[in-house]
């Protein structure tokens, strides 16, 4: 593959994770017209049109979407190698972008963000806080934070913390008004604080473990979010039951306001876990991030 058709292979994937033509010149820091000629120059070379164009969007044909999955980790690698190879006499530096949910900047990189970049000033840090699912590929982050550990071909993973407990808690005020809970059958008495999961728009039902079997209990609620620190809130203000990771529960100033219920029920959730490409890893500036968060959660 000579220079030209990599180059346009490049901005063919520019343009397919940015949507639009002119938000992939705007990335490469290039002209619209020279995005759109090296699109059309690669769709003569392979002849099939890569994507479909209306007047509002831009979108993959199925040559166009057989063709960015089959080089996106080639590119990505090839990139990383280059990339890796110029660092070795250098400082970390650059972009190191990472995906995580809200519990886990709370409870992995808030502490230690600052110091972090204290120590690598060099390095400048993209943070993505998303409670939802991401394909750390096809959005191009160099780690990401979750839980589990399955995960696609060529990707690693290393347990950042154990499997810890998803909590129920309620407010003095609503004890004393509602009662307290002691088995699942009593909960269709009382009234949750929903959790809309973002990725699929639904509301995530409440579940349970009795004695390794996993319990699903519908209740009802008036308030519903998709952010932990609004159900913080309502449980506070005595606006139902609420969920609440017990890692998060002992990072809350007030926690002796929360009322644990239910505690022999609880549900117990796996592993959470860094986890990036092995070639990204290799990137000084991304290793540096890597090494110094595994160091932190050792401790």
């Amino acid at each position: 593959m000579n220079n030209v058709i990599y180059n346009q292979i490049r901005i063919f994937q520019s343009i397919a994770r940015e949507g639009s033509i002119t938000a992939a010149a705007r990335k490469l820091e290039i002209t619209p017209p020279s995005v759109s000629k090296a699109l059309k120059l690669l769709e003569q070379h392979i002849g099939h049109p890569l994507f479909v164009r209306t007047t509002r969007r831009i979108e993959l044909t199925d040559a166009g979407e057989q063709l960015l999955q089959q080089t996106s980790r080639a590119v990505e690698s090839l990139e990383s190698a280059v990339e890796s190879i110029k660092e070795l006499n250098q400082e970390p530096s650059g972009l190191v972008r990472i995906t995580l949910s809200r519990f886990a900047y709370l409870l992995i990189l808030k502490p230690f963000m600052a110091e972090f970049c204290q120590s690598y000033p060099g390095i400048q840090l993209e943070i993505s806080v998303y409670d939802g699912t991401v394909n750390m590929i096809d959005e191009r982050f160099d780690l990401g934070i979750r839980f589990g550990d399955i995960l696609e071909e060529s990707v690693v993973a290393r347990q950042l913390m154990k499997p810890f407990r998803e909590g129920l808690y309620a407010s003095r005020a609503y004890l004393a008004a509602h009662g307290t809970p002691e088995l699942p059958t009593d909960l269709h008495q009382h009234q949750l604080i929903g959790y809309r999961f973002i990725t699929n728009n639904r509301i995530l039902p409440l579940m349970l473990e009795d004695k390794g079997e996993q319990l699903t209990v519908e209740m009802s609620g008036q308030l519903i979010s998709s952010d932990i620190d609004v159900m913080a809130d309502g449980i506070r203000s005595g606006l139902g039951i609420g969920r609440m990771f017990e890692p998060v529960y002992e990072l809350q100033p007030d926690k002796e306001q929360f009322i644990p219920v239910m505690m022999p029920y609880w549900k117990t959730y796996p592993p959470v876990y860094l986890y990036y490409l092995k070639s990204t890893g290799k990137a000084k500036r991304v290793k540096a991030l890597i090494d110094f968060l595994m160091t932190k959660t050792k401790k």
